[in-house]
């Protein structure tokens, strides 16, 4: 189940290194590496965020099981929380496009210094 177009290149979602994802816009922390899981979709899946504002989330006008979802920091359009679809019973599943970069483990704080 897909509300996006898919276009081929989606560079994370068979990526499983260490580290963090941020917001392409603005570099806000978003997601750990260890909150990923795989899934069926083209793009990458997570459970849940790093911070508790990492990103908004509103409802979707024609779908009651999923919320789109923006960047908390800057508002940049990420992608779609779908309710009690994850891996686990009563956990969510976050999807997103092409709108995270990946950070290693390790550069986290030489990333944060240029925001």
């Amino acid at each position: 189940m897909s509300f996006c177009s898919f276009f081929g290149n989606e560079v994370f979602q068979n990526h499983f290194e260490p580290g963090i994802y941020v917001c392409v816009k603005c570099g806000y922390e978003l997601f750990s590496s260890r909150a990923k899981y795989a899934h069926s979709s083209p793009w990458p899946a997570f459970t849940e965020t790093i911070h508790a504002d990492s990103v908004a989330k509103r409802l979707e006008n024609s779908r009651s099981q999923a919320l789109k979802v923006s960047c908390g920091r800057c508002g940049n359009g990420l992608g779609h929380e779908f309710l009690n679809d994850g891996p686990k019973p009563g956990q969510s599943r976050f999807i997103f496009s092409s709108s995270l970069k990946f950070i290693p483990k390790g550069k986290e704080n030489a990333a944060s210094k240029g925001h």
